[in-house]
């Protein structure tokens, strides 16, 4: 048998991920973006931006859910006029997140016929792709930022594989097939999109728009070649960035190609604020990308938005469902409680509780959470032993063992994060 040599540290490798990349912070509303601040997780709502009853329950679910940052869609004359009664509305309620306007083709009219419009939004995201064509493409860009330099609000110049500035794509097709050896057509496009976002940026500031006020994207649908164009645009500029995979699809397939691409990113100090683009099933919950983008983040050790609940996937040993029952239940009464629990038990967030379904790791993993049970797997006594700070508090026994566990959950809460934990 090999006998290893102690453990030399100048050659462990580091679990931990590579530093922040530095960049300029960008205030939206109250909420920063980039300048070392924490990785913002923002949306987009779906509705018709002049259905305004709709538009603000779609970004109060969102902002309840932990949305920092809404984006909604400015795309006609009835919509922007909306948006002065949506932020007003919603002010109402008491959600102060910061609207982003989306805006394609029109965007300059729409702010200088709506000027209400223009003041009551955050930020104004703009695609050079379209907001112009030809000799109009420069003036109708420099229009926008000119309403953004008036109203003293940032814009996040953002650039999409789909909709990319053709004539410059065509420039340097032509120009890369002058080479003796040209490069791939995939290579070239993830060119075009970069260089997209740094003369745009560089037009802004040209024409007075501050680098603080300044963040770029660069969206495409594939994970390759997010994580290069990304890779290449954060070595050439130190403006803020907005991640996000586009058109990532629906359901499992679009949270693992969304996770796949920008957590690698994220690992290596790329990103300043993200958002996870699922396509909603039909009807479906349109918070569920803001919960995928906080676990991303929560998952990678960024952030801390929700009590941990940890559990086992189950086995042999674990026909009962009553593990998987009383996780699910705790996990589901955690994120509907936490918009209150936030409020009434600062530092919640950081709480790890384990449910675990037999005695292989059941103890050992509850001793290492904040409180932890170990239910009986198959075979093994009716007894269900609960740990607290790492050690056994009691076993809990009969037909109401689920029940008797959230109690103490709630108890552990109140005692810990609740106004007697002073006393502690």
């Amino acid at each position: 048998m090999t006998v290893h040599s102690p453990i030399d540290p100048a050659a462990t490798i580091d679990a931990d991920p590579a530093p922040r990349r530095s960049t300029v912070g960008v205030g939206v509303g109250n909420i920063m973006v980039g300048g070392g601040a924490p990785v913002v997780v923002q949306s987009m709502t779906n509705t018709d931006t002049a259905d305004i009853d709709a538009t603000v329950a779609q970004v109060a679910a969102l902002a309840k859910a932990g949305s920092e940052i809404v984006r909604i869609t400015v795309d006609r004359d009835e919509s922007a006029a909306a948006v002065p009664k949506v932020r007003e509305r919603l002010d109402r309620l008491g959600v102060d997140v910061p609207l982003v306007g989306d805006f394609h083709y029109i965007g300059h009219k729409l702010l200088a016929d709506h000027p209400a419009c223009a003041e009551a939004l955050a930020k104004y995201r703009i695609n050079p792709g379209n907001v112009g064509f030809k000799d109009k493409k420069d003036r109708q860009f420099g229009a926008i930022v000119e309403t953004a330099i008036r109203y003293g609000k940032p814009v996040r110049i953002g650039v999409n594989w789909g909709s990319l500035d053709q004539e410059l794509l065509t420039r340097l097709m032509d120009a890369n097939n002058e080479l003796p050896q040209p490069r791939s057509a995939r290579a070239v496009t993830r060119e075009a999109i970069v260089q997209s976002a740094l003369l745009s940026a560089e037009l802004a500031e040209e024409i007075g728009l501050g680098r603080d006020r300044i963040i770029l994207s660069a969206k495409v649908s594939q994970v390759q070649d997010l994580i290069a164009v990304y890779r290449d645009l954060s070595r050439r500029t130190n403006h803020a960035l907005h991640l996000g995979l586009t058109e990532a699809g629906m359901g499992s397939k679009g949270i693992v190609a969304s996770s796949a691409a920008m957590g690698i990113l994220l690992q290596e100090g790329i990103g300043d604020t993200i958002r996870v683009s699922l396509t909603p099933e039909p009807n479906g919950d349109r918070t569920r990308e803001v919960q995928v983008a906080q676990e991303l983040l929560q998952t990678m050790g960024f952030r801390q938005f929700l009590p941990v609940v940890a559990a086992c996937p189950g086995c042999g040993r674990t026909t009962s469902t009553v593990f998987q029952e009383l996780a699910q239940k705790i996990q589901s009464d955690i994120r509907i409680n936490m918009p209150i629990w936030r409020e009434k038990y600062p530092g919640v967030e950081a709480l790890n509780v384990a449910v675990m379904g037999c005695i292989v790791n059941g103890p050992g993993e509850s001793k290492h959470a904040d409180i932890g049970i170990s239910l009986p797997g198959t075979g093994e006594t009716p007894a269900a032993p609960v740990f607290v700070d790492g050690k056994k508090s009691v076993t809990l026994r009969g037909p109401d063992i689920a029940a008797d566990f959230q109690v103490m959950v709630a108890d552990y809460i109140e005692r810990r994060f609740g106004s007697g934990q002073a006393s502690e």
